[in-house]
Parts: structure tokens; sequence; C-alpha cells
């Protein structure tokens, strides 16, 4: 799978993307901390986080007897750049389109 790929299925669920939101809001933030926040359990926000971390969209630093998560940009930067790659590639064949139409 490649890393677009990891990156859109960690994103496609919901609850991940909350707890990306939050992660990218506060910054390093512990899974308990955002259980605290969210309507889901701690080890819930564990599996979560794991699936994002695996995408390379979280990392994790230990704090005491705590990991803390933070967002990592370079994952998601990578899939932005094929999204963009991928409408400039539809945005050339809709022009060309509307100039066989209007020729």
């Amino acid at each position: 799978m490649s890393q677009v790929d990891n990156v859109l299925a960690a994103l496609a669920d919901p609850m991940r993307r909350r707890v990306l939101d939050l992660v990218a809001a506060q910054g390093p933030i512990s899974a308990s901390a955002l259980a605290a926040e969210l309507p889901v359990s701690r080890q819930a926000i564990v599996k979560h986080l794991a699936v994002l971390e695996r995408a390379e969209l979280v990392a994790s630093a230990r704090a005491g007897r705590e990991n803390n998560f933070s967002v990592r940009s370079g994952a998601l930067d990578a899939t932005a750049t094929w999204m963009a790659s991928l409408a400039s590639q539809w945005d050339q064949r809709l022009a060309r389109l509307k100039r066989i139409a209007e020729a």
C-alpha cells in the first residue's frame, strides 16, 4: 500500500479525523487527554492513534509514563500534492472538452 493509500484509509474514519484535528489543535497530547474530550474509550483512542501513526500522520514521544502524540505533516503534504496533481489533470481534460464543444 502506498503512503497516499495509507493516509486516505486512515482519514476515511470520521473519529480518526476528529482525533487528528485535536492532536493538531492541542499539540503534543496523550491518549488519556484525547479520551477525555471524545465520546469513546481510551482504548479506542489508542487504536485510532495506531492507525494514524502507521499512516505517518502522527508521531509519539514518551513523556514519563505516557506517550504524547503530535502531528507529522509529511504524509499529509504528499497526499495533498497527489490530490492537486489529480485535480490539475481533470482541469486539463475539462478545458480540452470545453474547447472541443465550443469549436
